[in-house]
């Protein structure tokens, strides 16, 4: 049996039941399901998916929709661009007629998708054969070949490519790229791999060599930035708190969160909360535990500040009253985060806030 054939009878008795491994496979599906996994656990992925396809079940229905609807139901995977930009793509797709391309080639001038998902969408859907290059085949691969050269650099990528075309030559293009993504994933783990079970142990070199961990080299890292932030939890008596949508900073443009800033060392932070608040009342005031957050290199100390006021006010422009439990808002996970910090009630009282008044609600 060859390498191809082992892989191929590996996959089918042994991948995993995710909704969106159906059989015929849907395009849309196929597509959300790829932009939703970049970067992304599986396990979180899955109900996000399966929220998402059934509120938006097809290009159509995502395009009709607001790129705030969209972000909503993305809220709590992140990468947040990735929704836009599907959104967009419904958008340019449904009005040019409703369907994908079949091609790789023609889906990379869509927005948002970039080769690898280009390469597995015309693959797993429309049988196209091309290889899937991410970091999981790119493992596999580098350990079959014993691969000296970075997978990730041209030379080492020409390699695997050239290999993943050997096996395409024998079996569904589209099951080996699935089928080398799932090996990658649960078998040939960065980590303790279980050589023992691999559909390919036989031929990996690595293996072999008996050090499969050394394949492929370790790949320079992006040095982690540390940021402190101040979030300032505005509390009303209906226990709703006052998010504002993030229009500035490269990073969580278009979410609704509560007002946040970098920690200024130079002030204390009860003055600095209360030029976050966008009103003037007097509130009690507490300082709660800090929380951790992280968004791709960036490691972000929060410290919620939270004050309760003890009107109704109406939220200006740009801002909105929620449950902080169901925000029915795109948001990021770091509200719950923050919702979960936030216990007891401020004891201390906020001073005078002198920014523009709201009226009554």
């Amino acid at each position: 049996m060859s390498d191809a054939a082992r892989l191929i009878a590996w996959f089918r008795a042994n991948a995993r039941p995710l909704p969106w491994r159906a059989t015929p496979r849907d395009p849309y599906h196929s597509l959300v399901s790829e932009l939703m996994a970049q970067q992304t656990q599986l396990d979180r992925v899955v109900p996000r998916f399966e929220a998402f396809v059934l509120r938006f079940p097809n290009l159509e229905t995502l395009a009709a929709a607001s790129e705030d609807e969209a972000l909503e139901l993305w809220s709590g995977l992140g990468y947040y661009r990735r929704a836009r930009l599907l959104h967009r793509l419904a958008r340019e797709v449904a009005a040019g007629g409703g369907e994908l391309p079949k091609t790789a080639a023609e889906l990379e001038r869509l927005p948002g998708i970039g080769p690898y998902t280009a390469a597995a969408v015309a693959s797993l859907v429309f049988g196209e054969a091309v290889p899937v290059l991410d970091g999981n085949v790119a493992r596999v691969g580098a350990r079959v070949l014993a691969l000296a050269e970075d997978p990730r650099r041209k030379s080492g990528r020409t390699a695997v490519l050239e290999w993943v075309r050997a096996l395409m030559a024998e079996a569904p293009p589209g099951d080996v790229n699935e089928a080398l993504m799932e090996l990658g994933a649960t078998i040939c783990t960065p980590v303790r791999p279980n050589c023992d079970i691999c559909p390919l142990a036989a031929g990996c070199q690595a293996r072999t060599e008996d050090d499969p961990t050394a394949y492929p080299p370790p790949r320079q890292t992006r040095a982690p930035v540390e940021l402190r932030w101040l979030a300032v939890i505005i509390e009303d008596p209906r226990g709703r708190w006052l998010l504002r949508q993030v229009a500035e900073g490269p990073i969580l443009r278009g979410l609704w969160l509560p007002p946040f800033d970098e920690i200024d060392e130079t002030r204390r932070l009860e003055e600095q909360a209360r030029d976050l608040v966008p009103f003037g009342v007097g509130a009690a005031v507490k300082v709660l535990e800090p929380v951790r957050h992280s968004i791709t290199h960036r490691r972000i100390e929060v410290t919620p500040v939270h004050a309760r006021i003890d009107l109704r006010l109406s939220a200006p422009d740009g801002w909105s009253w929620v449950d902080p439990l169901s925000p029915n808002l795109p948001t990021s996970s770091l509200l719950a985060k923050l919702q979960r910090s936030d216990s007891d009630p401020p004891s201390a009282p906020l001073s005078s806030v002198a920014r523009r008044p709201g009226g009554n609600e």
